[in-house]
């Protein structure tokens, strides 16, 4: 910590700050994390919040520094009483993991929540998963309410998500070609668990003309995404096809993902 505690002596300022959060966030990108910390560390250390959550993070991933929970707490709590969205996300990260901090699901929802009525995206998404099974009362009404405004960011498991409540007729009534309408929007932003559910969707014919060469393409991307969604399906979906269906169903699968709008 001593070359944090030497930084902190630097002041810099307040119109050098956009300048030199860019400077860092460009040696983050590099994977040169030891020069972003030293611009961060002494913003940090002058009150500017996004770089204590910068700060923060680097301690809770190890990002060069040693991996520290505990000092990663002290840095996420004082970038979130900032109000700092990406901070508050940080922060609830921590209690919803219970690294640095004993777990706590609710503290982590509302942290989550906070960050998410600031317009975090990735906060957004995240407390809409844990309105369904995340731990704390059920609520499938602002479960949607959150996947919306995440998939408004382009946030691809938030439209599965959102696939699945009208597919589950939860807080809504059930209508699969809305369903399998998200699904195609989380698979083609590149959502595993959406392209597996299109995939079956075609499979099935189920909201969506059955198709099963592209049942088939949809849940080998699936399936090498890592989704375990695809598992059940892939079988039946390749033996519906001749050997050419197959291989054109390998060629779809292989090839990039067209590029979308986010």
């Amino acid at each position: 910590m001593r070359w944090l505690d030497r930084l902190a002596r630097r002041r810099e300022p307040a119109a050098d700050v956009a300048t030199l959060m860019a400077a860092a966030f460009e040696a983050a990108r590099r994977n040169d994390h030891a020069a972003a910390l030293g611009i961060w560390g002494p913003l940090a250390h002058a009150g500017v919040a996004r770089a204590q959550n910068n700060v923060g993070a680097c301690f809770a991933e190890g990002l060069g520094v040693d991996r520290d929970p505990e000092l990663a707490l002290r840095w996420l709590i004082l970038a979130a009483q900032a109000r700092d969205p990406v901070g508050q996300r940080n922060l609830a990260a921590a209690y919803f993991k219970g690294e640095g901090v004993a777990q706590d699901r609710a503290r982590a929802a509302e942290l989550y929540r906070a960050a998410a009525e600031q317009g975090d995206g990735p906060a957004q998404d995240m407390l809409s998963w844990m309105l369904l099974e995340g731990g704390i009362p059920v609520d499938a009404v602002e479960a949607r309410r959150w996947a919306l405004a995440a998939a408004e960011h382009g946030i691809a498991s938030a439209m599965t998500r959102v696939g699945m409540l009208y597919h589950n007729a939860l807080g809504v009534e059930r209508d699969p070609a809305e369903a399998a309408c998200w699904w195609r929007c989380g698979a083609a932003h590149g959502d595993a668990d959406g392209q597996a559910m299109l995939g079956a969707a075609h499979a099935l014919g189920s909201g969506v003309p059955r198709d099963p060469v592209a049942a088939l393409a949809w849940l080998l991307r699936a399936q090498a995404g890592g989704s375990t969604l695809a598992a059940a399906f892939l079988g039946p979906a390749r033996a519906a096809l001749d050997a050419d269906g197959v291989a054109e169903a390998e060629r779809r699968a292989a090839a990039p993902l067209p590029e979308v709008a986010p």
